[in-house]
C-alpha cells in the first residue's frame, strides 16, 4: 500500500535518527567500494531522491508522494547496476551466508548482496501455507480442492495479514487478504474479527438464539469458525473478550430482525464490512478502563487497511472488495486456452467509477481537491478502506479523542489534518460485492495484496499458476512405471538437489512471489535481482517493493460439474 508519512506510523525520533541523507551516507560508508562500486547515475538519482524529500518535509509536503513518483526509475537503475556488479564482484568478505536473513539496518557493516540459491529458497517459502480441503460429513464433495498461500514482507513488521476459515454453523470458505498501511495494527484486527462478523451475519435465528443462551447463562458457545492459519499468523488473545462483547451486540441487533433464515450472503458481506468498521470506530470512542485496549484501539482506529475477502458455498462465489487487493480467476476453456477473468475492481484515482462517486458524495467545490496526485485528498491512496479515521471524523472528535492523554508519539500516531478537509467522511470500507456461479470450467482463484498487482498484471499471474500446475505434473515421478527402490529415490533427490534454485517451488504463491520481485523488465527470472531484492535492509527495501501476500484457491471440477446435474 502507497501512502505519505502523515498516514504511515512512524516514530518522531526514528525521523530525526534516519533522515534520507544520513541512510545513504551510511550505506556508502559500509559497503566495501573496491569490490562493490555504485555507478555514478545510480548514486544521482538516490541522493536527488534524499535531497528532494527534505526539502518536502520542510515544505509540509507528503514525503511517500514525492518518493514514489521515482521509485520506479530509481528501481530500475538500481537492478540494471546490480546485475552488472554481481556478475563481476564477490561481496565483501567473499564467503556465502551461514543463514538466509533480511538486512535489518544500513547501518549494518557486514552487507551482502549474495544468497545462496538454498538460501533464497528458504526466505521466499518462510510464509508458506497449503492445506487440504476435506469434504463435509455431508458427504458431498467440496467445490474446493486446495489452496496455497504465502507472504513476504516489505515493511518491518509485515502490514499485510490473510485468513482462511469454515464457518461450522452455516456452509461455506472464507479466504481473506488484508493490505494495512500505517502500521499493522487494523489489518490485524480486521483479519481476526471480520470472519466473525461475516458467520455470524448468516447464522438463522435459532442459531443465533442458542448463542445468545449460552452467554446468559456462562455456558460453552458453539463454536463459529474454524481457522486455518499458518503458524506465524499473530492473534490479539488480551482483547478477545472486548471483541466478543461487540461482536455479540450485533448479534443481539441480529436478532432483533427476527429472520429466520438469516441474511442472504450479499447482505452479510456488505453488513460485515460496515459493522465491524463502524466498531473499530466506535471503540476508541467509548469509555475504556483498560490501557493496553484502550491504546490498541487507537492504533487499530488511525491506521488503516484495504480488505478482499471470498465465500465459496458449493457453486457459489461472492468476493467482496474494498480498496486495492484483487481477485481473478483462472478459466480454461473446453479448446484448452487459459484466460483471466476479473472479480474485482480497484478503488483508486484511477477507477473512473470511483471518482464519480466521491464528487457524488462531497460538494461541486471539492471535485479539484478531492484528488490530488493520484490520492485521496492528496494523502492516501486507495479510496475504500477499514480504519483510517482522520478521513472519516470531524477535526473536532479527532481532537477530543486524541486529547485524552494518549501518548501518541510512543504509540506512532501522527496527527494531521489533510489541507483540504471540509466535508468529512471521504472515505468508506463499503465493498463492492460481485457474485459469480462458479462453472466446471473455473479452475482457480487468486487474491492478492496490491505489492503483487503493482508488478504482475492479471494475465501474467494466470499464466504463472498455469506453468506451475503443468510443471507440477511433470515433475511428479511415474513410480507406477518403475520398481520403487531405495536407489530409485536416492537417484530422484539427488536430481533435485543438483538442481539448486531451479527447483520447482511447490506453492503457487511462491512461484508469483519469486516472479514478482525477481523479473526483469522482459519477464525472464533474473537471480541476480531476486536476491538484491531480499538482501535490501528494511530501512530501504520499501522504498522498491511493497509486501507481498497470495492466497491460491483451486476448484474441484467434478464437485462443480455434480451442483449444475443436481447429483
Amino acid at each position: 500500500m502507497q501512502e505519505c508519512p502523515q498516514v504511515r506510523i512512524k516514530k518522531k525520533r526514528q525521523w530525526k535518527k534516519y533522515p534520507w541523507v544520513k541512510k545513504i551516507l551510511l550505506l556508502k560508508k559500509h559497503i566495501c567500494w573496491d569490490s562493490f562500486r555504485m555507478s555514478s547515475t545510480m548514486s544521482y538519482w538516490i541522493l536527488n531522491s534524499a535531497r528532494n524529500s527534505i526539502v518536502t518535509l520542510q515544505r509540509g509536503g507528503h514525503l511517500y508522494s514525492k518518493c514514489a513518483s521515482s521509485r520506479d526509475k530509481l528501481k530500475r537503475m538500481l537492478f540494471s547496476w546490480a546485475s552488472t556488479t554481481l556478475k563481476n564482484n564477490a561481496p565483501c568478505g567473499g564467503f556465502a551466508l551461514p543463514k538466509a536473513y533480511r538486512h535489518t539496518s544500513t547501518e549494518e557493516d557486514d552487507f551482502h548482496l549474495q544468497l545462496s540459491p538454498e538460501q533464497v529458497n528458504e526466505m521466499l517459502r518462510a510464509g508458506e501455507s497449503a492445506h487440504k480441503i476435506l469434504d463435509p460429513i455431508s458427504g458431498v464433495p467440496n467445490s474446493v480442492l486446495r489452496f496455497e498461500s504465502n507472504q513476504l514482507a516489505a515493511n518491518s513488521p509485515v502490514e499485510d495479514r490473510r485468513g482462511v476459515a469454515s464457518c461450522l454453523q452455516t456452509n461455506g470458505l472464507m479466504f481473506g487478504v488484508f493490505d494495512g498501511h500505517g502500521g499493522h495494527a487494523c489489518a490485524q484486527a480486521v483479519s481476526e474479527r471480520l470472519f466473525y462478523y461475516m458467520a455470524v451475519s448468516l447464522m438463522s435465528q435459532q442459531t443465533l438464539e442458542q448463542m445468545e443462551g449460552a452467554m446468559e447463562s456462562m455456558k460453552p458457545m458453539l463454536p463459529i469458525l474454524q481457522w486455518l492459519k499458518h503458524p506465524g499468523d499473530s492473534i490479539y488473545k488480551d482483547v478477545t473478550s472486548v471483541h466478543l462483547d461487540h461482536l455479540r451486540v450485533y448479534w443481539q441487533e441480529l436478532l432483533d430482525l427476527h429472520m429466520e433464515m438469516g441474511l442472504n450472503i450479499k447482505e452479510a458481506l456488505m453488513y460485515s464490512f460496515q459493522r465491524l468498521d463502524s466498531d473499530i470506530s466506535l471503540e476508541i470512542q467509548a469509555p475504556l478502563e483498560d490501557e493496553m485496549t484502550r491504546n490498541l484501539s487507537l492504533q487499530v482506529a488511525f491506521s488503516g487497511a484495504t480488505a478482499c475477502m471470498a465465500h465459496v458455498d458449493g457453486a457459489h462465489l461472492h468476493v467482496a472488495n474494498a480498496g486495492d487487493c484483487r481477485a481473478i480467476l483462472g478459466v480454461q476453456e473446453d479448446n484448452g486456452m487459459w484466460s483471466c477473468l476479473p472479480l474485482t475492481h480497484d478503488h483508486n484515482a484511477w477507477n473512473q467509477a470511483e471518482l464519480s462517486r466521491l464528487k457524488r458524495e462531497h460538494p461541486e467545490s471539492e471535485d479539484r481537491t478531492i484528488i490530488m496526485d493520484d490520492r485521496l485528498l492528496g494523502v492516501l491512496m486507495p479510496c475504500r478502506a477499514f480504519g483510517d479515521v482522520q478521513l472519516k471524523w470531524s477535526k473536532e472528535l479527532q481532537r477530543s479523542v486524541l486529547e485524552r492523554g494518549f501518548d501518541t508519539e510512543a504509540l506512532n500516531i501522527y496527527q494531521f489534518t489533510p489541507q483540504h478537509y471540509y466535508t468529512p467522511p471521504y472515505l468508506t470500507a463499503e465493498p463492492e460485492i460481485t457474485y459469480h456461479r462458479l462453472r466446471p470450467q473455473d479452475k482457480f482463484l487468486v487474491l492478492a495484496s496490491d505489492g503483487l498487482w503493482d508488478v504482475l498484471d492479471n494475465e501474467d499471474v494466470v499464466r504463472l499458476v498455469v506453468e506451475h500446475l503443468s510443471e507440477a505434473g511433470q515433475h511428479k515421478p511415474d513410480l507406477a512405471q518403475r520398481p520403487t527402490n531405495l536407489g530409485l529415490m536416492q537417484s530422484l533427490l539427488l536430481q533435485r538437489k543438483a538442481q539448486g534454485l531451479h527447483v520447482a517451488d511447490q506453492n503457487a504463491a511462491t512461484r508469483l512471489i519469486r516472479h514478482a520481485i525477481g523479473s526483469n523488465e522482459y519477464g525472464e527470472m533474473d537471480p541476480e535481482r531476486l536476491t538484491a531484492m531480499l538482501t535490501l535492509p528494511e530501512d530501504l527495501a520499501r522504498m522498491y517493493r511493497d509486501d507481498i501476500t497470495v492466497t491460491v484457491v483451486y476448484f474441484n471440477s467434478d464437485s462443480i460439474d455434480a451442483y449444475y446435474k443436481g447429483v
